[in-house]
């Protein structure tokens, strides 16, 4: 369903009117348009804390893009933002700065204590209201779990809660704000989170926090097309989010399985014909799916790479008024099915090496919704599954999820009106996401670079004012 109060007020007459109510201004954000679009465009400005470690990995992926690269200059903590290259050209940030940043990018991992924070304040006070309209905004900082020292780890904690500030200060522009937390040693493995991060594929995720873990080398791939070669298994595939991540993962070069209830098949054959995948119709709640899906698999590939669970259903009741099937059918498909495909398809050997698997979580897992107890716990549920099983998958295979906000669908549009309006405006980009944003986090996932991204739980929701 189109959004009629972003386009009115993106027009002359909507303007004035919600400058002089004081409403929402949303700016129609900028997203991936095609294949071979450079992942960052325009002037970058980069900064690093005195000691940090990631900023040569950093100026070396942006060297190599057509942004214009630029490093902090002439300020006492960020003398270490001078190893940004030979194509970044020193910009004095204690004089007037002319330029508008398309990104600013702050590496933090040298931080040692609280008193290092100041480099924070260096780089971004001068710089901030620089960033041009749908910039981006991304610090890396240390796991403050892989920190020994507390005051380091205060330090290095402290940056959620100054990106998570940062998104909600350049939100009203179209802009983004996230954070990495990388494992000592893990800087190799930017470069998949760093595209992701700074491109218009991440247009509707921000105040986020990725923790990348130290992993071996990531194979080289094509940066148009990384999944080539790749087999994808994509369950409720035949609309919306679903539909959107075949379509999205097809034009990664994966070839697409796509699979929905029976009576779906006529959408989801068209689907399926248009990415050039393969039609699967399965109930995924029945006790042979994963057996029939397995089968499946390996009669027609021999193995699979990406399992992305999408498959999900609602049915709301308060709880005291909840019929028990609704209860076990909301469990049974959100949660319960995706841990028993998984476990034929790794108990058959099907997952291939430096497989990914990727579940849908929710905001409402997050955070609870009135008359969603059935579906609240089960998305919850699909958290601790996640985290729990990247701790044991092995292989080079990685386990996350994704935790969408107000995306617009056929869901969200049979919303009453005021509870449309509410879920696309409280958050820090007042407007609603779109299926295609969900499925280029998931596409992020699925990149063979990013084989350090494992355990991790990203909301893809604008930065939703509920949940944390």
């Amino acid at each position: 369903m189109s959004d009629l109060y972003l386009k009115f007020v993106n027009t002359p007459v909507g303007k004035t009117t919600a400058q002089t109510l004081g409403l929402p201004s949303p700016v129609p954000l900028k997203r991936w348009k095609r294949a071979d679009q450079p992942f960052i465009e325009g002037d970058v400005l980069i900064g690093a804390a005195n000691g940090s470690k990631a900023i040569g990995a950093v100026a070396s992926l942006l060297g190599a893009s057509p942004a214009n690269l630029f490093h902090a200059s002439a300020v006492n903590t960020l003398t270490d933002s001078a190893k940004g290259g030979n194509k970044a050209e020193p910009l004095p940030l204690d004089a007037d700065i002319e330029r508008k940043f398309s990104a600013l990018v702050f590496d933090a991992t040298g931080m040692k204590d609280t008193t290092d924070l100041r480099a924070l304040y260096d780089f971004f006070h001068p710089t901030i209201r620089k960033l041009a309209g749908n910039g981006r905004v991304l610090v890396i900082g240390q796991n403050p779990a892989t920190c020994r020292q507390p005051a380091k780890a205060a330090a290095h904690q402290a940056l959620e809660g100054f990106v998570r500030s940062v998104g909600k200060e350049v939100g009203k522009k179209g802009a983004t704000a996230n954070l990495l937390w990388i494992a000592p040693g893990a800087e190799k493995q930017l470069d998949s989170s760093l595209r992701f991060f700074l491109s218009a594929r991440s247009a509707y995720v921000s105040g986020q926090v990725a923790r990348i873990s130290k992993s071996t080398d990531a194979p080289a791939t094509n940066p148009v097309a990384p999944l080539t070669g790749k087999v994808a298994l994509v369950t409720g595939a035949s609309r919306g989010i679903g539909a959107s991540i075949a379509q999205t993962l097809a034009r990664d070069g994966a070839t697409v399985i796509g699979l929905d209830i029976p009576p779906a098949m006529e959408e989801l054959q068209k689907v399926t014909d248009a990415i050039k995948g393969k039609a699967l119709a399965c109930d995924i709640t029945d006790e042979r799916a994963p057996k029939q899906i397995a089968d499946f698999v390996q009669e027609h590939f021999g193995g699979i790479d990406l399992v992305i669970h999408n498959a999900g259903i609602t049915r709301d009741k308060t709880l005291g008024n909840m019929p028990e099937h609704f209860w076990d059918m909301t469990i049974a498909v959100n949660l319960t099915a995706e841990e028993l495909i998984d476990e034929e398809l790794m108990h058959r050997e099907l997952l291939r090496e430096n497989g990914r698997i990727v579940c849908i979580s929710s905001i409402s897992g997050i955070a609870g919704n009135f008359g969603q107890t059935n579906y609240s716990t089960a998305k919850c549920g699909v958290i601790g599954y996640v985290e729990a099983m990247a701790k044991q998958v092995k292989n080079g295979v990685t386990i996350n999820a994704i935790a969408p906000g107000f995306i617009e669908t056929q869901m969200t549009a049979a919303m009453p009106i005021t509870i449309r309006e509410a879920g696309r405006r409280m958050n820090s980009l007042s407007q609603g996401g779109l299926p295609v944003d969900v499925a280029e986090a998931i596409a992020w996932y699925c990149n063979p670079a990013s084989n350090g991204v494992n355990g991790n739980v990203v909301r893809v929701c604008g930065q939703s004012l509920i949940g944390k």
